[in-house]
């Protein structure tokens, strides 16, 4: 009853509110004008709506808009200028907890009064972005001509559409003659509004594209396991990259971690580092207590290999033995491991002792790729060199739920050299055959393929090629025909693209083990232990 209720609540706090984002790009008055005629306008619509600051200047207690609207607020403009990733950190987690409950929020950038600085336009778009909102801009017509207007206009929206803020209606304030006419010449598409009090406002939200930055991804993966927390057990204490993502952690209280290793030993490197590990529980790999319970279940287990309750005894000095063990009964969630160990030597023990699902044939892996705006899903990039159709297929199962448990509807592709009919080959009919026991498997999914890279993801290559596809040109769950192809496919996005990596995710485990990589920063591991505690939850 605890864990449905808590799933409740979860899907509660992240369900997606409808916003904009109302902000001027210079030193304009009446931007709280305008304010004041929207609110009434979104009330029709929607039953509860909210107002957030991002940023307020001074006293928040003195802020005309939180004072008049009885708002809330993220954090100052002195803590954005100081600090930007502290400060966007502070404001998403502030807004998604006051979204929560909220139909609809007007969060209020930019307004009368406020200082303008250099970079302001840049800032708006990528606080609205991280918001998931949208964006209503605000440009002064007086004393300028419609042209200048439409132009005006057209650059800012080009800068905060590069930074991935949409904007989706444009208000002049004391238009000049042909405004609109002029501004839909310079930007087709987009909403204009001469008179605040336009109920274009609605439509400018509901038809706003949704965007997932890495920032928002991260966040929501955080607030995800915080919600119901587990028990993830480290077994590398020994690596200093460990104890500074478990003091993070532990600090943001979104998982409870067990620590394999000597108790004196980590307190005193902890302290060396000036980090506070003290609310992890920390296991010794030789304490009887443990031993005794986990060698003859080890020795039970691998039995028909000829392994005895002895030399289950000896097996478990290895730590990523023992904290897989931890897992198998129950003393753990989870496992994170690998800063300082092969993926061999993590991941073969889960293969052992944790076994994969009953409806999963194969044990695989993905790349959760955080791009600029969307989270995609690429597998298998860790762990099999070569699987069959049927494992391939597998594997797109696999995959598809993966992100689908992480919030990405999936839209499966599977990839080849070749896109539809086009080629042959034995690697070409691989594919096809894996696709075809994919679609027999789980028809409820939807899956395309085989499928180049660029008919995958590009709609007007995608038209040329399977005009006739529903996913071609969409696809957000890549499925790389090889081991080969899926790691040298993942890095050269990274690489190239500044993506964010995060995994490899291991899936189709009965329970959920993850490895790192040996080169991890402590950002991945923090996301990664997110990961594997979101998983466990089920």
């Amino acid at each position: 009853m605890r864990k449905e209720r808590a799933a409740l609540e979860a899907s509660e706090r992240f369900t997606v509110t409808d916003s904009l984002y109302l902000a001027s790009t210079e030193a304009v008055v009446g931007v709280i004008d305008v304010a004041r005629s929207i609110i009434p306008i979104l009330k029709e619509r929607y039953e509860e709506v909210g107002v957030f600051r991002p940023y307020v200047n001074g006293d928040p207690a003195k802020d005309v808009i939180l004072s008049e609207f009885n708002g809330q607020h993220g954090t100052s403009r002195e803590h954005y200028i100081e600090d930007e990733p502290s400060a966007m950190d502070a404001v998403i987690r502030a807004y998604r907890q006051y979204a929560v409950g909220k139909d609809a929020v007007l969060i209020i950038g930019h307004v009368d009064g406020d200082p303008v600085n250099p970079g302001l336009i840049a800032r708006s778009g990528r606080t609205a972005a991280n918001l998931g909102a949208t964006m209503g801009l605000i440009v002064e017509g007086g004393g300028r001509s419609a042209e200048r207007v439409a132009g005006y206009a057209e650059l800012a929206a080009q800068e905060l559409e590069a930074s991935l803020a949409p904007v989706s209606i444009t208000y002049v304030l004391n238009a000049p003659e042909g405004t609109t006419e002029a501004i839909g010449a310079e930007h087709p598409g987009m909403r204009v509004a001469v008179d605040a009090a336009s109920p274009a406002v609605l439509d400018a939200i509901a038809d706003s594209p949704g965007v997932t930055t890495p920032l928002m991804f991260e966040t929501e993966l955080t607030e995800r396991a915080r919600a119901d927390k587990k028990r993830i057990v480290l077994p590398e204490p020994d690596d200093d990259r460990i104890l500074q993502a478990a003091a993070t952690i532990l600090e943001a209280d979104f998982a409870d971690l067990i620590l394999v290793g000597d108790a004196e030993s980590i307190s005193a490197r902890a302290g060396e580092l000036g980090l506070d590990v003290s609310r992890a529980d920390v296991v010794d790999p030789t304490d009887a207590s443990y031993l005794d319970r986990y060698a003859p279940e080890l020795a039970r287990l691998r039995a028909k290999k000829g392994m005895t309750e002895e030399q289950a005894r000896a097996k478990l000095a290895d730590v990523s033995y023992f904290a897989t063990m931890m897992v198998h009964m129950g003393d753990a969630d989870g496992m994170v491991s690998g800063a300082t160990h092969t993926t061999a030597e993590t991941i073969l023990p889960s293969f052992q002792i944790i076994k994969t699902k009953p409806e999963t044939s194969i044990v695989s892996s993905v790349f959760l790729m955080l791009m600029p705006g969307q989270v995609l899903v690429y597998g298998d990039c860790a762990v099999n060199p070569n699987p069959t159709p049927a494992q391939l297929a597998d594997i797109a199962i696999s995959s598809a739920e993966t992100a689908a448990q992480f919030g990405v509807e999936p839209r499966v592709g599977m990839l080849s050299y070749s896109t539809g009919s086009s080629g042959t080959g034995a690697d070409v009919e691989a594919v096809i055959e894996a696709t075809r026991l994919a679609k027999e498997k789980r028809p409820d999914l939807a899956i395309e393929g085989p499928l180049q890279y660029d008919a995958a993801v590009d709609p007007v290559v995608a038209k040329k090629k399977l005009p006739d596809s529903p996913i071609a040109g969409r696809v957000n769950v890549f499925i790389f025909p090889s081991l080969n192809a899926g790691n040298i496919g993942y890095k050269a996005v990274q690489r190239s693209s500044g993506a964010v990596a995060v995994g490899p995710v291991l899936q189709g485990l009965n329970r959920p083990v993850n490895d790192l990589s040996r080169g991890a920063l402590v950002d991945d591991i923090i996301n990664t232990v997110a990961i594997t505690a979101v998983q466990a939850q089920g």
